[in-house]
């Protein structure tokens, strides 16, 4: 390999620089470092996990192409995505070779300085990979080959990695309609690991999305049903959440828009229904019945028990050529500013009160986070603030994130960290970022006399490990 500069890793890195604050962050973080991994929350796939053999191509398809973090950030300084390999919805013309990719990757590696990816990047390819020197146009093949020749060998296997960065349980993300073969085949193979599904409705639950009338005919298809009403339909649904909770699930997913729950009666969401399977439903209609759903989905939990994600405010597929061209999840999505107090208000005063019910909040709008939603935290018993989310899950806005929620709801309202990746090897550098700035905020309360030092030991173990654990309910 060339000899470039090499990667500097600081055990202190990310820590404030002033003595005594650095030193007890150090010693905060060194409680956490090796805590096992709890992962509620993500997009990795699981047929990575299905087969025990299955082996990563090369290090383009296992880093590059699954993460939109890094090819957005590429696009935006004018590089085409056909050269980064993502696949065009017409099956045009795109780079195949994996070393040209790479290539182009690494000689544009410096536009991550300073970012979130940047950080998670540097720490995976030293900590998994044993890269010592700076990724960069000159040592861009060496390190390919050095990958490569890691991913042939069984201990570079998913199975052997999830056990690697000692993680605990995984959580994939699903379609409602999804029939979880992946997740059967890990069942049925006895190993250990424990990869659960979580059942995503937006298919079904966005009446807006141009393709919702073919998620009906989906759940139609697995659940073995006509879906003629708002009535069938909700049976069926009942019934994915029953088959898969029976898979392990402990949780559902929302990500609409926006977020307004209307007081409908049935009289009202059998009409829009019914507009909807006809697709004659106005966009106003089509909105009411996604907030709606919100509504009937809290219901449900509190009957089978399964904790409620909430992830508004990403504008999907902002930018429309690339969503025509290349699809979804392409790095067009893009924040909005949202509300929440008046929001959730119909869903709080039904069911907010309720102990059965978890209801975890995300946010891309910070703006919220001391206006609202750390306020109605602070109250209704229901409800938990998620983590810093998507472009918050960073170093500047993990600092703000606390900031922000630690006054009105406390720190016990809030549910951890989860990584929310489609990147599997960079799970353990997530998490070791988040760990890292939670031990710097401790320890900056116990250097002015807020926390004292036994206090702070409990709080970097319960963020790091034990509130995921214990919200979302994975105690085995």
């Amino acid at each position: 390999m060339p000899q470039c500069a090499r990667v500097v890793l600081p055990e202190d890195r990310y820590f404030d620089p002033h003595p005594s604050q650095k030193a007890v962050a150090l010693q905060l973080y060194r409680l956490v470092q090796d805590m096992p991994l709890v992962c509620p929350h993500g997009h990795i796939d699981p047929r990575l996990f299905a087969d025990p053999e299955y082996t990563f191509p090369n290090p383009v398809e296992m880093l590059v192409t699954p993460d939109h973090y890094v090819f957005r950030m590429l696009y935006s300084q004018g590089i085409p995505l056909e050269r980064l390999g993502i696949p065009r919805r017409d099956g045009g013309v795109v780079e195949r070779d994996p070393r040209k990719i790479w290539q182009l990757f690494a000689e544009h590696f410096y536009l991550f300085r300073a970012t979130p990816t940047g950080m998670w990047w540097t720490h995976m390819l030293y900590s998994v990979f044993g890269v010592t020197q700076k990724l960069s146009g000159e040592t861009a093949q060496a390190i390919y080959d050095q990958i490569m020749a890691q991913l042939a060998l069984p201990e570079f296997r998913p199975r052997r990695l999830y056990e690697r960065f000692n993680i605990e349980v995984l959580c994939t993300t699903d379609a409602a309609t999804d029939r979880l073969e992946h997740h059967r085949a890990i069942r049925a193979s006895g190993w250990h690991g424990r990869i659960l599904p979580t059942l995503r409705l937006d298919g079904l639950a966005n009446m807006y999305a141009p393709d919702w009338r073919q998620h009906i005919a989906a759940l139609a298809e697995v659940s073995g049903r006509e879906i003629t009403s708002y009535r069938t339909f909700v049976q069926a649904l009942e019934e994915r959440r029953a088959f898969f909770k029976a898979m392990g699930a402990h949780a559902t997913d929302h990500s609409p828009v926006m977020v307004h729950i209307p007081d409908l009666s049935a009289q009202e969401v059998e009409r829009i229904f019914q507009r909807g399977l006809k697709g004659t439903a106005s966009t106003e209609e089509a909105l009411l019945f996604t907030g709606h759903m919100i509504l009937e989905s809290a219901r449900m939990s509190i009957e089978d028990g399964l904790i409620m994600q909430l992830h508004p405010g990403s504008y999907r597929n902002h930018n429309r050529w690339v969503y025509d061209t290349f699809g979804p999840d392409s790095g067009g999505d893009i924040p909005v500013q949202i509300e929440f107090t008046k929001a959730l208000h119909t869903l709080l005063n039904r069911y907010g009160n309720d102990p059965r019910l978890t209801l975890i909040v995300f946010t891309l709008d910070e703006s919220t986070y001391s206006r609202e939603l750390a306020p109605l935290a602070g109250h209704y018993p229901a409800l938990r603030l998620g983590p810093p989310w998507w472009f918050q899950d960073s170093f500047n806005g993990m600092i703000r994130y606390r900031q922000l929620t630690v006054d009105a709801a406390g720190f016990y309202n809030t549910v951890g960290f989860n990584d929310d990746t489609r990147s599997f090897p960079s799970i353990p550098s997530r998490h070791d970022l988040w760990r890292r700035m939670e031990a710097n905020w401790l320890a900056g309360l116990v250097v002015r006399g807020i926390l004292d030092l036994d206090d702070a030991a409990e709080m970097i173990q319960d963020s790091a490990y034990r509130l995921a654990k214990r919200v979302y309910q994975f105690d085995f």
